[in-house]
Formats: C-alpha cells, structure tokens, sequence
C-alpha cells in the first residue's frame, strides 16, 4: 500500500487505530509531545489517544514508564532496549493497546556518545508483532527537522504495521 502524505498521515494512522479498535499512547523524550500533538490534532483522535508521558530525563524513564535502572546506566537513554520498554511501559501505564516511543540526539550537540541524527523508534502491543520492537533511525538536518521527521517517521511505523495487519 502507497504511504500516505505528511499533511494526512496523522488522520490516516488515528482512522486506522479507530477502524481496528486499537488504543495508542506515547512516550517521548526526543519529541517532547509532538507525537501526541500530532495525533490529537485529528478530529477523532480522543477515541484512540489515551495519553502521552514526556520523559526527558532518565529519572522519569525509570520511574513512570519502568525503563530498566541499570540499562539506563550501561546504554544510556538512545538504545534499543530504552526504546522498546519505554513503549511497552507507556502502553501499560496509558492502559492502551499500543505504546509508541522515541529517543533520540537531536542536537545540536552528539549525547552520551551517539552522534546526532541517531533516533530510535519504540512500538509495543501492535497486534501480530509479539514483543515489542525498535527501529534505528539515522537522520539529518537541524534540531527541529530531527525532531519533526522523527514523528513522520513513528508515524510512518504505525501505519505500516496497521496497514500489514488484518
């Protein structure tokens, strides 16, 4: 199925969790919120997004969405494994079917040793993929265009797996 454009890929990802009964919320360290904002922006939106958890520091990682302590301290907040259990923890504490997560450099600075650009993506409790995964993103450009691909991106996600799923 051809990818939706950018201005309706938010309206095409909250119809198709509306259209399979699914539930979403997101936890965000890279995007600050403008993943939910995206999302809540669509008319519709509240029968889907349950809510959102911006958890920039790691403190809030560990302690509102369960992110492993000691990963934290060994990996840092950019990882895989961070990605993925801030996704499955935002989708237990939101009571929602499916947790999606970023965490990422935006800049302009590298952090914690990874260069800027590099973005993980989370997704938990998506029907038919089992335990939650991680995608390595590798972008470009300045803070805020990291950071608004970065939702293109998480969004991008969401649809291709609604749309594979039947």
């Amino acid at each position: 199925m051809e990818q939706t454009e950018p201005e309706s890929l938010p309206a095409a990802v909250v119809q198709l969790l509306l259209r399979r009964g699914l539930t979403v919320a997101t936890a965000e360290s890279l995007t600050a919120g403008l993943l939910a904002a995206a999302l809540a922006e669509v008319p519709g939106a509240s029968g889907t997004l349950q809510g959102g958890v911006v958890a920039y520091q790691n403190h809030v990682k560990e302690r509102l969405l369960g992110v492993d302590s000691g990963l934290l301290a060994r990996a840092g907040a950019v990882d895989a494994e961070v990605a993925r259990q801030m996704a499955d923890g935002v989708r237990r504490v939101a009571g929602a079917d499916v947790g999606i997560s970023t965490t990422g450099v935006a800049g302009p600075e590298a952090h914690q040793g990874k260069p800027v650009g590099t973005v993980y993506l989370g997704l938990a409790g998506m029907p038919g993929h089992g335990e939650p995964e991680a995608v390595l993103l590798h972008l470009e450009g300045d803070r805020e265009t990291i950071r608004r691909n970065t939702v293109r991106r998480g969004l991008q996600m969401m649809q291709a797996r609604l749309t594979r799923w039947t």
